[in-house]
């Protein structure tokens, strides 16, 4: 049997104190494994996306364990998390989060740039991250010049470019008509398929959660069901 990628044992998280604490997660467990694509759906604050924050270590747990690769993160420093996420998590969200005065290109390159890599290595990845979304002859626009659906795919070239092992998307196609949607979606898809990068997903939409092979429904900061292909005994 594989081990986790990714692993939550018995997590809790409030937040705010005394009589303002609110509840986000109520113990949660769960293993996610290599390769698998999750989505995680549920009402409006029933704490799907406090899980994908503490997932990609954006947020830390009030208690109970994290797990990344069998290492425990949930009590690493800010500095700690952030080195995880930038060397092997990529996030893609509804809002698109471009920044508007910045080329295609530039946006994609960002990551690399943090990274301190040399200008022409980040060039050359970011384009390859743009042509294989699609983008190839787009790297000079601006977001203000692409369509809702052209800007997501270069949030995804942005997320893909460090070459992730895991994708995290919060609602990503939120802000999208239903044919870029689906386009997103099986994007997406293809590069769990391809590539084996392993998708957790936020979504309310029962379609696109269809594209996931796995579903995790939340209610009330507790998972209320887990259905679908689990990777435990390794992918199909």
């Amino acid at each position: 049997m594989s081990q986790p990628l990714l692993e939550l044992v018995q997590v809790t998280k409030i937040y705010g104190k005394g009589q303002a604490a609110v509840p986000a997660l109520r113990g949660v467990s769960l293993a996610i494994f290599p390769g698998e694509f999750v989505a995680l759906m549920g009402p409006s604050g029933s704490g799907k996306s406090t899980c994908l924050n503490i997932l990609g270590c954006l947020d830390s747990p009030t208690s109970g364990q994290h797990f990344f690769s069998g290492i425990e993160v949930g009590g690493l420093s800010r500095n700690l998390r952030a080195q995880i996420r930038r060397k092997y998590l990529g996030f893609v969200f509804q809002n698109f989060n471009l920044l508007p005065r910045t080329t295609a290109l530039e946006n994609v390159e960002l990551p690399l740039l943090y990274r301190g890599m040399p200008a022409a290595q980040r060039r050359a990845l970011a384009k390859q991250a743009l042509t294989k979304v699609g983008l190839a002859g787009w790297e000079e626009h601006t977001p203000a010049e692409l369509s809702g659906g052209q800007q997501q795919r270069v949030a995804i070239a942005r997320a893909i470019v460090t070459a992730p092992k895991v994708i995290l998307a919060d609602e990503p196609t939120g802000n999208l008509d239903s044919a870029r949607s689906y386009e997103i979606m099986e994007l997406l898809r293809a590069f769990n398929r391809d590539f084996e990068v392993t998708v957790i997903m936020v979504t309310h939409e029962a379609e696109m959660a269809k594209f996931a092979r796995r579903t995790l429904y939340f209610r009330d900061g507790r998972i209320e069901s887990d259905t679908g292909v689990s990777a435990c005994s390794g992918m199909p």
